[in-house]
């Protein structure tokens, strides 16, 4: 009888049937069900590549959102400089606030800390200054304080460490000592500069030096400078407790190197419009990097082929939304009208020579392509005009003399136009809209409760019973419009409120797909799995069967042999 063999985990076929490799016919009808298998792995790495290409597409968008927020200030967009006549004795720094000028500046004297040293003094370091435990009281700015766990036996160094590390004094004073040749004198200085504050010691409890030992050396006082001849000479002097001073010329800050009152130094403002023509470049090269690599992922080839995200809306929704804040005017922008001389000299990146290249077949067709003859002759004519519709933070203007815009509250009120209505019975305000939208009502001001406007504050200027309507701005540069785009773009899925950004909520749906078809692929794999299993049980038998027949034939051939 033919043996066939066969575990739960493993089937053997003896060969003794009728000769048939049933191994390699059940090999071959388990390889065609697995095609299946290929084609739902095949289709999963689509999805796969597709979210690798959205992965590597937002990790560009938050490079281009980093590098828009190096520039979305006008102090980091706008370069001036401040060049002094004589920098020994004065330097200075201006920012986009300083206006281009010249102007001269006097320095009569620095400012200085107060310097006490003692009279008398030890012979080392390590000299006993303490004999019992004392306490020690100084006064600083008018403020009393006592250091009161001087031990016995503390030295003068050890004094010295105490005090520059006791938590009452180290923010006000510096101990340290002075070596004459054959003493150490104790020396201690007030940390800050100005008249205020003085260093007064009264009571040295008992160290070997007294409060009365101790001599001012240096006295504190106050800078004293004259800028453009004020005070006049008879005046008297501009004074401040320091020698950066950044509260005398708007955007400009003085740094006092020495006094000469018989030096006048000249103090010129420029405007660095090269530095504002690479920011401009920088803009718009990162913003092609985002184009070039969009371009990539839904280029046609001629044959009509598109690649793997042509048509995606999520990369469609990405690509419109940031071609849209190139291509409009700057939010909260108006533009310049030469009959009312009103308006924003710039406010569209055409205006300065930035244009998308529209030419079929050009080598840079689809991005940001600058004229920098055109962007030159801007930077020439109005350099803060081209810095603020790249750089501009969110400034509330009002476009009607019955409205103030008072404030807003940035990351809160969006950038944009609003219109306004209030209506007054001449002494308060009745009710005020924003958009449409209903605002709270303080005394004569109104503030923005929801949506954009929200955190908006406004006063009203016209008291006379009436219903007032105008319109208002919130503007910004191009950098912060992107910035809060790039923002929304790449906002990372929230999976208990199902929002996030278009790439994120993409990835989100293509993860749940590829997921159902690992489930798919796992069905099948038990599928040919137990398919296999059965086709070996089956064919295990009819080899069984076979080699019985063959047994059965021999035998009848033998007996028929025999009777021959």
């Amino acid at each position: 009888m033919a043996d066939s063999t066969y575990t739960s985990g493993s089937i053997n076929f003896t060969g003794l049937g009728n000769g048939t490799d049933f191994n390699s016919l059940i090999d071959g009808l388990v390889d065609v069900e697995r095609t299946r298998i290929t084609r739902l792995e095949n289709w999963k790495a689509t999805w796969e590549t597709k979210n690798e290409q959205f992965q590597e597409l937002n990790t560009q968008l938050l490079s281009l959102k980093t590098t828009l927020e190096g520039m979305d200030t006008l102090n980091e967009f706008m370069t001036k400089g401040a060049t002094s006549s004589n920098t020994n004795l004065l330097t200075a720094a201006a920012d986009a606030d300083a206006l281009e000028s010249t102007h001269t500046v006097v320095v009569n004297q620095l400012a200085t800390n107060d310097i006490l040293i003692t009279n008398s003094g030890a012979d080392s370091l390590s000299s006993v200054i303490a004999s019992s435990d004392t306490s020690f009281t100084f006064s600083y700015g008018g403020q009393s304080v006592t250091i009161d766990d001087i031990s016995a036996g503390t030295t003068l160094e050890g004094f010295v460490n105490l005090i520059n590390n006791h938590p009452d004094s180290r923010g006000l004073i510096q101990a340290s000592t002075i070596f004459d040749g054959s003493a150490y004198h104790l020396q201690l200085s007030g940390k800050g500069l100005g008249a205020d504050n003085q260093l007064v010691i009264s009571n040295a409890g008992s160290l070997a030096f007294g409060a009365g030992s101790f001599t001012e050396t240096q006295n504190a006082q106050n800078s004293q400078i004259r800028v453009d001849g004020f005070p006049t000479s008879n005046a008297g002097w501009i004074e401040r407790g320091s020698n950066t001073i950044d509260d005398i010329i708007t955007g400009i800050t003085l740094n006092l190197k020495e006094a000469d009152p018989s030096s006048v130094i000249s103090l010129t403002v420029t405007t660095d419009t090269d530095s504002i023509a690479e920011n401009v470049a920088t803009f718009v090269e990162s913003v092609n990097v985002i184009r070039a690599q969009i371009i990539a992922l839904t280029k046609v080839d001629d044959e009509g082929e598109g690649s793997i995200l042509t048509g995606n809306y999520g990369i469609d929704i990405v690509s419109q939304n940031l071609k849209n804040i190139t291509a409009n005017i700057g939010l909260g922008f108006t533009p310049w009208d030469d009959d009312t001389l009103s308006g924003d000299k710039y406010s569209s990146l055409s205006q300065l020579g930035i244009l998308t290249d529209a030419e079929q077949g050009s080598a840079t067709y689809g991005l940001l392509t600058i004229d920098y003859q055109k962007l030159e002759e801007a930077l020439q004519s109005d350099p803060t005009a081209v810095a603020e519709l790249f750089s501009l933070e969110p400034t509330g203007v009002s476009r009607t003399t019955d409205f103030t815009f008072t404030s807003l509250i940035d990351g809160t009120t969006m950038p944009g136009d609003y219109d306004i209505e209030v209506v007054s019975d001449g002494s308060q305000i009745i009710s005020a809209t924003i958009n449409g939208e209903e605002a709270s009502v303080s005394g004569w001001e109104i503030t923005g409760l929801t949506g954009a406007a929200k955190g908006m504050a406004l006063r009203l200027n016209n008291t006379a019973a009436g219903t007032y309507s105008g319109e208002v701005a919130v503007k910004a540069g191009k950098a912060t419009e992107m910035i809060d785009e790039l923002t929304a773009l790449t906002k990372p899925y929230n999976k208990f409120t199902y929002e996030g950004g278009p790439l994120a909520v993409l990835q989100n749906n293509y993860n749940d797909i590829m997921d159902s078809i690992d489930d798919k692929i796992a069905y099948e794999e038990t599928r040919i799995e137990k398919l296999e299993r059965n086709l070996r049980l089956k064919y295990a038998r009819l080899d069984s069967l076979l080699g019985q027949y063959e047994l059965q034939q021999g035998q009848l051939e033998a007996a028929l042999a025999q009777l021959e």
